[in-house]
């Protein structure tokens, strides 16, 4: 199997470089490397910078605003992206609720909302996870009862859903929830778009322990969400969410993210030496650490770039996405610890965000625990490694 780029490949990778250099305004690039925590106003100001270039939603069917990549190149873009210290731009917009509407929605609601979703004129948060419904997502019990009256077909929402990621910033919400509960769990489920003006919606903050606010639970009163919301049909819901929940296995592993950050950690052990910071036998451990480091990323890349050669020419990935996501995750994790391990003693201080450093090259310590707090999350994103490493066990081991 060939795992080198085409020439074609290499140039367009020079030109999504290019396009990163001249368009990725500085102040974000800095917040990107002193992992600084992004508005809302950062989010939009970058997604529609790649929105104008017919970048923000590549992935898309191109009759939607896609473009129409090879796995390749949609492999060199987003490594690309990592590298240049880009942000992401909104998941909930571009990777989650887009793909569903292109697939599932009406042409009513995608005249409606596509073109919107690209460029973050509605901003979406998802409304899955409750109270005793997490991992097991169709458990959920928050209910949706459909009424007739003087102003037409309807449903009505009662109940909660927590961790609300950016629900205080959210126009819209997709969520699950339940309209029948006569059949097994995952059926009964609808899915359900709701504009976060109804009355009945209160968003509740939830403070996350890296001292940031992203997190939300949010209430539903007798919350009344017309039927022409719903996306695919009534009590098909778990059908829309399996698909919206499939990672891409293109960049599932974040190569790009954990490359920069790397990159991060050669240049501050090479700073950290030459100040005197890190002793002889301190230098030795961190190098011993890092090439570590760099051998595992090595091989997780040579795999990526495995599936990404399955994918063009036809042929599945198996458990390959599985083993992605876990080693994918794992790694981000570990540079995490190793830049806390960096940052000693002056990084337990949470950030001051009223006041910048003395010297902006120290951003990094003081970003340090908050980052490596917020990193145990990943593990559990797009399906938690537990899960995924039971699909191994069977998939590959036959156990």
């Amino acid at each position: 199997m060939k795992l080198d780029f085409t020439p074609e490949e290499t140039a367009f990778r020079d030109e999504v470089r290019s396009f990163l250099k001249d368009a990725l305004p500085e102040d974000l690039r800095r917040k990107m490397i002193n992992r600084d925590h992004l508005t809302k106003e950062d989010t939009v100001r970058w997604q529609r910078i790649l929105n104008a270039r017919g970048w923000a939603v590549t992935h898309w069917p191109v009759e939607y605003g896609g473009q129409a990549w090879t796995p390749a190149q949609r492999y060199i873009f987003q490594e690309e992206m990592a590298l240049a210290h880009a942000p992401e731009g909104s998941p909930f917009n571009v990777n989650m609720i887009g793909p569903v509407l292109c697939k599932f929605g009406t042409p009513a609601q995608k005249e409606r909302f596509l073109a919107a979703t690209a460029n973050i004129d509605i901003w979406w948060c998802q409304g899955f996870s409750e109270p005793g419904a997490g991992s097991d997502l169709a458990s959920l019990k928050t209910t949706a009862v459909r009424a007739t009256d003087a102003d037409g077909d309807h449903y009505v929402l009662n109940g909660q859903k927590i961790w609300t990621t950016q629900a205080q910033h959210a126009d819209w919400m997709f969520g699950l929830f339940r309209t029948d509960n006569s059949g097994k769990k995952q059926q009964g489920i609808t899915f359900l778009l709701l504009d976060m003006q109804t009355p009945g919606i209160t968003v509740r903050p939830i403070e996350t322990i890296d001292g940031e606010h992203d997190a939300n639970e949010v209430f539903f009163d007798d919350v009344r969400i017309p039927v022409e919301n719903v996306i695919g049909e009534e009590g098909r819901g778990w059908d829309v969410a399996k698909h919206l929940l499939g990672s891409e296995r293109s960049g599932i592993a974040r190569i790009g993210l954990s490359k920069e950050r790397l990159s991060q950690l050669r240049a501050l052990e090479t700073r950290l030496a030459r100040d005197g910071t890190l002793g002889e036998e301190e230098q030795r451990r961190l190098a011993h650490k890092l090439a570590e480091v760099e051998v595992e990323l090595r091989a997780l890349e040579l795999t990526q770039l495995r599936v990404v050669a399955a994918d063009a020419h036809g042929g599945g990935a198996n458990a390959a996405a599985s083993i992605l996501k876990v080693k994918g995750t794992e790694m981000q994790q570990r540079m995490t610890e190793l830049v806390t391990e960096l940052a000693g003693p002056a990084g337990l201080a949470m950030p001051d965000h009223d006041h910048a450093p003395n010297d902006p090259d120290d951003g990094w310590v003081h970003a340090a625990a908050p980052f490596y707090f917020t990193m145990r999350k990943v593990s559990i994103f797009g399906g938690s490694n537990e899960v995924q490493k039971n699909i191994i066990a069977k998939t590959m081991l036959g156990l």
